[in-house]
């Protein structure tokens, strides 16, 4: 009921990710007046290898061919936003904001909803890393719509359609791979392999051309809601006063994080020569989903703004794990050089 209420609020909002945030929402309130949502576990996993067909979606080889073509432009977009969000990250590391690697997580700028899952797999806390991720989530979008805003005027936003035609065969054949990576990826042991798995596949095989990923808006609405209960479900009222705790710190390290980002996109405007609203769309520390929808509705660079986005995103899920390890690493040492100090 509450889902029902929250989502339509956030869409009018225009939030990007109202389908993921609305049931995370509802669950984290149930949650925190001590009550309880049951998701099974095959449902959970069933829900991220249809999300792992959403990214398989997005990557095409006319993506690769964009970013080949100026390959030097994208790597040094791609590492600046990366060097800044792990450099704000293991500030937060240590200063104990957030426990563990959390806060690397947490501020890591991919798809919201994948470094949760994979977050998960890695045996961080993944309340607090979709605490940090959709934090970001909402002030991205709030600052690029504000931006596009300002350079166009008023945006119109088309209605979701939810109930539009459906290529049964196509459905029948994606919802094939979704269940073979979700029956093969956790036997494989794969970290988050429920996810990836899935999405290996159904690129490969969208590539090759045995595939047209077919994903009806409803189907998703529900995998959504299905992850955004499972993960708020297991909110605590300690957890929820951690995280109110620890917003300041987290909320300026976003605000920094947008603007930072904001002057990376400046630099591209004066040494490529993009124009402004591309350049801070393709360097918004959003996910890529966050930042298409507004594209969508501006007179930008599309294709360049995907590509640079999806390949910060494909930097991330390769580098991510190794990227943790070695901040938490450089964090403890810093930690431990503070406390001997002070014992000296």
């Amino acid at each position: 009921m509450l889902t029902a209420l929250l989502v339509p609020l956030l869409q009018a909002a225009h939030l990007p990710a109202a389908f993921m945030l609305g049931p995370l929402a509802a669950a984290i309130a149930v949650a925190g007046i001590e009550g309880s949502i049951r998701i099974s576990n095959a449902l959970f996993v069933i829900a991220e290898a249809l999300i792992g067909c959403v990214i398989a979606r997005a990557l095409r080889t006319q993506m690769l061919q964009e970013m080949s073509h100026g390959w030097p432009l994208f790597l040094a977009g791609v590492t600046a936003v990366l060097i800044v969000s792990s450099t704000l990250s293991w500030l937060l590391m240590r200063w104990r904001v957030l426990p563990g690697t959390t806060a690397i997580w947490g501020s890591f700028p991919g798809a919201a909803m994948v470094m949760i899952l994979m977050s998960e797999a890695y045996g961080e806390d993944v309340r607090l890393v979709a605490f940090m991720q959709y934090l970001r989530v909402v002030c991205v979008a709030v600052a690029a719509s504000i931006v596009a805003r300002l350079a166009l005027g008023p945006m119109q936003h088309a209605p979701i359609d939810l109930f539009p035609p459906v290529a049964w065969l196509a459905l029948l054949k994606t919802a094939a791979v979704a269940a073979l990576g979700a029956w093969l990826g956790p036997k494989l042991r794969l970290p988050a392999g429920a996810l990836l798995l899935p999405m290996a596949l159904a690129a490969i095989l969208q590539d090759t051309g045995w595939l047209q990923i077919e994903l009806p808006p409803m189907l998703l609405a529900a995998s959504y809601a299905v992850i955004g209960w499972s993960i708020g479900a297991r909110f605590t009222r300690d957890i929820l006063v951690h995280a109110a705790r620890a917003l300041p710190r987290v909320l300026l390290s976003i605000i920094a994080l947008i603007a930072i980002c904001a002057g990376i996109g400046y630099a591209l405007v004066m040494l490529a020569g993009i124009d402004p609203l591309t350049a801070f769309l393709a360097t918004s520390p959003g996910g890529v989903d966050s930042v298409v929808i507004i594209a969508a509705n501006s007179n930008v660079n599309l294709p360049f703004i995907v590509a640079m986005q999806t390949a910060r995103f494909i930097l991330i899920l390769v580098a991510g794990p190794a990227m943790a390890r070695f901040l938490a690493r450089r964090a403890n040492v810093g930690v431990a050089r503070v406390a001997g100090q002070r014992n000296a």
